[in-house]
């Protein structure tokens, strides 16, 4: 697996990791099939992103998208931030190998969530209901791209799968390779 300079960057340099023990707005969401989750906390001043920390539990790409997104929506107003797209992260990141497309999901979902807890508070101030925005991620099989349910399992190829003991990506249950970090998975 491949990934861009910018990826490698923020990964191993991540911008604004942290807590905002004051947040104006907390966001989590996670992935139960690959493990990543992610939680943005923020700091809101005259309806724009004053501040952004966050906290990731996952992969290298998982990392470098919860950092990108983080320097995207830093100062932005809240209309402005809730367009950040998983697309747009990717982009940004100079792109992202196809099976870690899901961590750009989660990444903008994490931060939309942190502004509909924003907005959410705000209303509930004024006595007002808010409806969310914030779709449920999914992730996507390494081998079709194909939507995963909720167990290691591809809902469209029927394919099984287990962690690599080597990255901990998704590999098909019995498989002699893994088809992110290539190392071999059968015993001999």
């Amino acid at each position: 697996m491949i990934y861009s300079d910018k990826v490698m960057d923020h990964f191993q340099n991540p911008r604004n990791v942290g807590v905002l023990k004051d947040a104006d707005g907390l966001g989590q969401v996670g992935n139960p099939v690959c493990g990543d989750m992610m939680t943005f906390y923020i700091k809101v001043k005259d309806e724009r992103l004053e501040d952004i920390k966050f906290q990731t539990f996952g992969c290298g790409a998982a990392i470098a998208v919860s950092s990108m997104v983080s320097e995207l929506a830093m100062g932005k107003t809240l209309d402005e931030a809730m367009k950040i797209t998983n697309d747009t992260v990717a982009e940004s990141l100079d792109g992202l190998p196809k099976n870690k497309l899901h961590c750009s999901n989660l990444g903008a979902d994490a931060l939309h969530a942190a502004i509909d807890d924003y907005r959410k508070k705000g209303a509930a101030a004024r006595g007002e209901t808010v409806e969310g925005t914030v779709a449920k991620s999914e992730c996507t099989c390494p081998y079709c791209e194909g939507r995963m349910g909720a167990e290691e399992f591809c809902d469209h190829c029927q394919i099984e799968f287990e962690d690599c003991p080597h990255c901990g990506n998704l590999a098909k249950k019995g498989a002699e390779k893994c088809p992110s970090c290539g190392a071999e998975l059968s015993e001999p």
